[in-house]
C-alpha cells in the first residue's frame, strides 16, 4: 500500500463492495486525518492550482462591488448576512471587503460568515481576515434565519462529490471504484436506487456508453440556499467551471502541481473536481417558482462589472513589469482562450428583486 488512505479505501471496498464515486471523493478530499483539504494549503503557485482570486485582486474587488450593489437592491438593510462558501485562503473575501470600504454602511450592516470544513484553511482565513469579525461555520444549515442573505462562492461547487452513471444494455449502471490488489480501478454496478433512477433521463435517449454525472451535495446545497433566499430574501453568486447546457460526459479529474493526473492514484494527494452542470442548477433554483436565476460566462460577467476599467486604474501607477502582469491577469480571467468561457457566473435571487449586476445584455 502506498498510503494510509489507500488502505482505508481498500478496506471499505473489501467490507462493502465497490465504492460510488461520491464516497471515494469524500474520503479523498475530506477524510479527517488524510483528506486532501485537511493536510495542506493547495492554493497558489506553490500549491496544486490557482483560482481567480489568487490570479488577481481585480476578481475579488469586483465581487465585493457586486455584493454592495446587491445590498442596495435589497433596500440597504441595516443587518444582513454576507456568506462565502469554500473561501480558500480568504483572498476573495479580503479583496471584496477592501473594495466595499467605499460604502461604510455596507460593512457596518454585514454579519460575515465563512463555510469551511478544513481546519488548515480556516486558520489561513483567520490570518488573512484578522481585521474583520468573522464567524466560521461547517455547513449552510447553521446560518442565521433572521436576515437577508448575500452568498458568494468561487470554485466551490466543482469540489463537491459526484456520482456517475453509464448507459449500458438499455439501462443505467453506476460507475464505481473497486480494487485490484493494491491499485484502484473503475467498474460498473447494475443496481441503481429507484429514487436516483427517477432523477436520470431515459437511457433510450442516449447512446450506449454515455456517462451522466449527478451530485447530491450540489443539488442539496443549492436547494437549501434557494429555500433560505425564498424565505429571507437575498442574492447568491457562484463562479465555477462547466458547460451551460450539456449534461453528459466524464468530467471527473485530478490535479497535482498544476498538472492533470490519474484521479485514482494516490488518494488524498490530489485535488478532485468535476464540471458543474449549470443547466441542472437553474432547474433546482426555479422549481418553487419563487426565485429567478441568471447565467453568464465569467469573461462577460467581469467585463460588465468593469474589469477593464479597473485594470486601467491599476496600471496608471504601475511599472512596466506590473503593467504586463495586470494585462496578462486580465486576459487570463476574461479571454475565451483561458478562463473566460469555460468558467461561468451563476446567480439566483428573490423574484421580486432586480436582476443582479453583471448579467444584463
Amino acid at each position: 500500500m502506498s498510503s494510509a488512505l489507500l488502505q482505508i479505501i481498500c478496506d471499505e471496498i473489501d467490507e462493502k463492495g465497490p465504492l460510488p464515486l461520491d464516497r471515494f471523493m469524500e474520503l479523498s478530499l475530506l477524510h479527517p486525518q488524510y483528506g486532501y483539504y485537511q493536510k495542506s494549503d493547495p492554493f497558489g503557485a506553490g500549491g496544486d492550482f490557482v483560482t481567480a482570486p489568487e490570479i488577481s485582486q481585480m476578481f475579488g474587488e469586483l465581487i465585493g462591488l457586486w455584493c454592495v450593489d446587491s445590498w442596495s437592491k435589497l433596500g440597504c438593510p441595516q443587518k444582513f448576512i454576507l456568506c462565502e462558501t469554500g473561501p480558500g485562503r480568504g483572498t476573495l473575501m479580503m479583496d471584496a471587503l477592501r473594495s466595499s470600504k467605499l460604502v461604510p454602511e455596507f460593512q457596518d450592516a454585514a454579519d460575515i460568515y465563512l463555510i469551511e470544513q478544513s481546519e488548515i484553511l480556516s486558520k489561513k482565513q483567520e490570518e488573512t481576515l484578522k481585521d474583520y469579525p468573522i464567524t466560521w461555520l461547517k455547513t449552510v444549515d447553521e446560518l442565521p434565519k433572521n436576515s437577508p442573505l448575500i452568498i458568494i462562492g468561487n470554485e466551490f461547487l466543482d469540489a463537491l462529490p459526484i456520482r456517475q452513471f453509464i448507459s449500458m444494455q438499455g439501462g443505467w449502471q453506476e460507475r464505481r471504484i473497486t480494487r485490484k490488489d493494491d491499485t484502484l480501478e473503475f467498474c460498473t454496478a447494475d443496481t441503481v436506487e429507484p429514487k436516483v433512477l427517477n432523477l436520470l433521463p431515459s437511457p433510450k435517449e442516449h447512446e450506449s456508453g454515455t456517462i451522466i454525472e449527478w451530485s447530491a451535495p450540489v443539488q442539496e446545497i443549492v436547494e437549501k440556499l434557494s429555500k433560505r433566499i425564498e424565505n429571507q430574501g437575498g442574492y447568491a453568486l457562484f463562479v465555477d467551471y462547466g458547460p451551460e447546457e450539456t449534461n453528459t460526459g466524464d468530467s471527473f479529474q485530478a490535479v497535482r502541481n498544476h498538472n492533470f493526473t490519474d484521479p485514482l492514484q494516490n488518494p488524498g494527494a490530489n485535488d478532485l473536481t468535476a464540471h458543474v452542470r449549470f443547466g441542472q442548477l437553474g432547474k433546482y433554483v426555479e422549481e418553487s417558482g419563487e426565485l429567478s436565476s441568471a447565467l453568464s460566462s465569467q469573461g462577460r460577467f467581469l467585463e460588465r462589472l468593469g474589469i477593464e476599467a479597473r485594470a486601467m486604474i491599476l496600471s496608471r501607477n504601475a511599472n512596466e513589469n506590473q503593467k504586463q502582469k495586470i494585462a496578462a491577469d486580465l486576459k487570463r480571467l476574461v479571454s475565451s482562450d483561458e478562463m473566460g468561457t469555460l468558467f461561468k457566473a451563476f446567480a439566483f435571487y428573490s423574484k421580486n428583486l432586480v436582476q443582479p449586476a453583471g448579467f444584463a445584455e
